[in-house]
């Protein structure tokens, strides 16, 4: 069986719909659902348990001392709130928890595939190249707690490496940049500008983008590694399928594009002129706003990747056309 951790959001929910979707149903799914539409993620899927988390040790317990083995544990559960403000929570849920997943992984030699994160890279003054050295990595600052929490996880994990200390057969850390597609509707404020805004693309309303507040950069022309979910599901799927590759691994297309540019994709999508006005960026938010980001995929294509990404226009033509604008929103 495969385990995956967050199953029911988005990244999460959409692993499992590509693994169905190869003829896989022994996925064990870990999460909460709470009490609004988070279980249409999984309304079309076929899996062999629900663990909530509060139960998450008791089942693994339970795997170690029947002998069960688990193919994979696939760990994409976490608060990804950038703007969360409760540290404890935010250490619970995204470093503790990884630490004992971790260590389950180890003790038991399962394969361990994380989800870390671009803002593990903070402003991105030290680049974005996913250098996994210890001393590169301890020179990068988070702007965020929901960053900084990915950040020391990815340390942690590297620790032991160098001190020589045990660590599952296969590790892999997923540096996800801008992931949008189905199934990402939850989340709320954290959902995708496109997911938010569409609507207003829909309807022909004017969509509203950030002033630039920084010289040499045009209004809206801020930029973002945005890649669709399928490519990035895929990237995660290749290491699933490549146990002899460890390491941080940059999830990204390569190639920054602007808020323009993904928002007038949409009304393209629709057939209709981009409707676009500036507004001033709040002040709060002004100094910790990442002008840019963009993944180095060097390290990837070195490790034996050697897949495309789909290009931003085809890839919000596909997201708009066949979920967004249909009645079903959910792969």
């Amino acid at each position: 069986m495969l385990l995956v951790t967050g199953g029911a959001g988005f990244i999460g929910s959409n692993v499992v719909a590509s693994l169905n979707e190869a003829g896989r149903t022994d996925v064990v799914v870990n999460d909460r659902l709470g009490c609004d539409d988070k279980w249409r993620n999984l309304a079309k899927r076929e899996i062999a348990d629900f663990v909530p988390p509060a139960d998450l040790g008791r089942w693994l317990d339970d795997c170690r001392r029947a002998g069960r083995k688990l193919g994979a544990v696939i760990h994409m559960g976490a608060n990804s709130d950038t703007t969360a403000r409760d540290g404890d929570e935010v250490m619970d849920s995204n470093f503790r928890l990884s630490l004992r997943l971790l260590d389950w992984c180890t003790e038991t030699r399962t394969p361990f595939i994380y989800a870390s994160s671009a803002a593990t890279y903070g402003g991105g003054e030290e680049g974005f190249v996913d250098d996994e050295d210890l001393p590169a990595l301890r020179r990068l600052r988070p702007l965020n707690l929901y960053g900084w929490s990915k950040h020391l996880f990815d340390l942690a994990l590297k620790g032991r490496q160098a001190r020589g200390e045990p660590l599952p057969p296969q590790w892999v850390g997923l540096k996800f940049f801008n992931v949008f597609g189905p199934n990402e509707y939850h989340k709320g404020e954290m959902a995708s500008l496109l997911a938010k805004r569409f609507e207003d693309v829909r309807a022909g309303r004017t969509v509203t983008l950030f002033k630039s507040h920084r010289d040499g950069i045009a209004d809206g022309d801020q930029r973002r590694d945005f890649i669709y979910v399928e490519d990035a599901v895929a990237v995660l799927r290749w290491f699933l399928d490549t146990p002899s590759v460890s390491g941080l691994f940059n999830v990204g297309t390569g190639e920054a594009r602007s808020f323009r540019e993904l928002i007038t994709a949409a009304f393209t999508a629709l057939g209709a002129p981009a409707k676009i006005q500036y507004v001033d960026m709040p002040v709060a938010i002004r100094d910790q706003y990442q002008y840019f980001t963009q993944s180095s995929v060097e390290k990837l294509r070195r490790a034996g990747w050697n897949g495309g990404f789909t290009p931003l226009e085809q890839a919000v033509g596909r997201y708009v056309t066949d979920f967004l604008d249909r009645a079903d929103r959910y792969r």
